[in-house]
């Protein structure tokens, strides 16, 4: 009777610990049960925090799929929203539980493109957890979207603890944040002078932010820009900021020749992400300028000698032939000057063109060797167009530069006026890499076996080569695509692939390696070829051996001798292939599990 007590007494303890513990605690979705996510790493994360949640996209069908994207499935969040707490019982939900918080952005899709089919892309979504949810396991559902068809089914698994650290404001540590004119004085300018600036911007973060994008805010309004737009862009783009660091930002700015004194308030908005592959998050910032001009209460005075009126030489746009510049390569730079001034003429201009410098060594140089130029004469409000042949670094940074205009001119009541424009002119660098030895072992193989294929790409260049592919194409074996992943400037990836033998060769033995690579845009660049001899032969056929007599006495007595050397040598090419066979997919498998680490130090 004790025993049955005892029995009770337990059973009632577990039932107690079981109820406290939340049901998605005791719950994970088995990912085998998806058709196209799989998640190497069972990601985790903590309340009130962001987690990033990395998975690889596999394109299991036949076929490409276009127009692929990837997000959060908002059915569980709606059960949950529309979920009736029951009355009768202290209960929180009834519905399922959507383990994130909820922003205009939480069910924004990650575009992949076009994926092939058999191959795969990696890809990984962020969002913040919630604060009021329990520890435990939770499922996510995701949604995969094609250009025809939707795959509402996909799941994630996420282990979600509470978080212990006590925060000191509403903004929990890792987010991205920037200041404005850190460490400076307010830039100042006087009209009617062109007004050179610099602004520092700090990311004030511990976290590392990725291609950052600082766009000044134009406004017609003198309230509120005091500046006239010379440049086609006020766009600057840096490729990383990292934590704790401060950039300055060039401006060069002309000053309006109506506006008031005073303190005006730029408007800058700075886009960026907080991992390479991460989503584009945006920032709003104010910086100040004051500009010296004329007081709003303008008071009759004495007439000065100084007050004199010139006119105002701007460039009103620019272009550059070829459209793209590449770095070593001649172009030409074509100016449209304007006289800005709507009632007074500039006569002997002279333009002298100087060239941004980085490390002392001039960036633009002109194969005349003149950097001079001159104009008879500008009537208020005309334009001319100014060419000029010009060449770029080779060796330089893929990114913008400038050439500044320094103007020298007349006015009818101003001689020798100097002002300064200046124009940015992006420079691109093309994109180099080449490939070591290619190793393939066994160079021969029969149908429906595998050989393994491995070389190494280089990234000779100096810009990041994205999503590098290899593809591997030819009548006598199965295709296959080999994502690589990205390559920075200098550094090299490995290639490490299995492919299977569909029909035996009829040609010279070659198979084509093409290898494909995307740029900051994603425009995917023509493949590059490589040919690998590999020899697939027919599979030896085994079934007529069922009809073969192999007893002792159907062997003749004249070929015993040849048997027992024979059997010996196949049992040892047996046995040195299986070998060789573990050894090749030992290798493989190491080398998958490096460039998966690798993959995922870069995202």
């Amino acid at each position: 009777m004790n025993e049955i007590r005892k029995g009770i007494v337990w059973l009632l303890a577990v039932l107690m610990v079981l109820s406290s513990v939340p049901i998605t605690a005791l719950a994970q979705y088995d990912l085998g049960a998806n058709q196209f996510i799989d998640v190497k790493k069972t990601p985790s994360g903590k309340t009130g925090e962001k987690v990033t949640i990395r998975m690889e996209f596999l394109n299991t069908e036949d076929k490409d799929m276009k127009g692929v994207s990837i997000g959060f499935n908002d059915y569980t969040a709606k059960s949950e929203y529309e979920a009736k707490e029951d009355e009768d019982e202290d209960i929180k939900y009834t519905g399922d539980i959507f383990p994130f918080e909820i922003t205009s952005t939480t069910f924004d899709k990650k575009v992949l493109g076009t994926v092939k089919a058999g191959s795969s892309k990696s890809f990984s979504l962020t969002a913040r957890v919630r604060r009021d949810i329990a520890e435990g396991y939770y499922t996510v559902p995701l949604v995969v979207k094609t250009r025809d068809k939707e795959y509402p089914n996909e799941k994630v698994n996420i282990w979600i603890t509470k978080s212990t650290e006590t925060k000191k404001d509403d903004k929990s540590e890792g987010t991205i944040q920037f200041e404005l004119g850190k460490g400076q004085n307010t830039p100042f300018g006087t009209y009617p002078n062109v007004m050179n600036y610099d602004m520092n911007v700090q990311n004030t973060s511990d976290i590392t932010a990725f291609d950052v994008n600082i766009r000044m805010g134009l406004s017609e309004d003198q309230t509120k820009f005091p500046f006239d737009i010379n440049d086609g862009n006020y766009v600057r783009h840096y490729d990383r900021i990292g934590g704790g660091e401060t950039i300055s930002v060039p401006y060069s700015m002309m000053i309006q020749e109506d506006v008031y004194s005073g303190y005006y308030p730029i408007t800058y908005s700075i886009e960026y992400r907080d991992s390479s592959d991460g989503d584009i998050q945006k920032v709003d910032k104010v910086f100040y300028v004051k500009v010296k001009n004329k007081d709003k209460e303008e008071k009759n005075g004495d007439f000065n000698a100084n007050d004199r009126t010139k006119a105002r030489i701007i460039v009103d746009s620019f272009q550059t032939i070829p459209e793209t510049v590449y770095a070593g390569e001649e172009f030409e730079l074509i100016l449209h000057m304007k006289n800005a001034s709507q009632n007074v003429e500039a006569s002997n201009i002279l333009l002298n063109l100087e060239s941004e410098k980085v490390s002392d060594n001039i960036i633009f140089t002109m194969d005349s060797g003149s950097s001079s130029i001159v104009l008879n004469s500008l009537g208020a409000g005309q334009g001319k167009e100014v060419r000029v042949k010009l060449r770029s670094g080779a060796s330089v940074d893929q990114k913008t530069y400038g050439l500044t205009i320094n103007e020298k001119y007349d006015s009818p009541e101003f001689k020798n006026a100097e002002e300064k424009v200046t124009v940015n002119i992006p420079i691109k660098q093309l994109p180099r890499l080449n490939t070591g030895n290619i190793d393939v072992m066994p160079e021969s193989i029969p149908v429906g076996t595998e050989t393994n294929i491995m070389f190494p790409i280089n990234n000779t260049g100096k810009v990041l080569l994205y999503n590098v592919t290899v593809s591997f194409k030819a009548d006598s074996i199965q295709p296959i695509d080999t994502y690589v992943g990205n390559i920075k400037p200098g550094e090299t990836a490995n290639v490490d692939a299995m492919v299977t033998g569909a029909n035996p060769t009829a040609d010279d033995g070659k198979i084509l390696a093409l290898i494909t690579y995307e740029d900051e845009n994603g425009v995917v660049s023509d493949p590059i070829q490589k040919e690998i001899s590999v020899m697939v032969t027919d599979a030896e056929d085994m079934t007529d051996m069922g009809d073969m007599d192999l007893s002792p006495d159907a062997v003749p007595v004249e070929s015993s001798k040849g048997i027992k050397i024979i059997v010996p040598s196949v049992i040892g090419i047996l046995v040195v292939g299986t070998i060789v066979i573990i050894l090749i997919r030992k290798k493989r498998k190491k080398k998958k599990q490096e460039l998966e680490e690798e993959i995922d130090d870069e995202i």
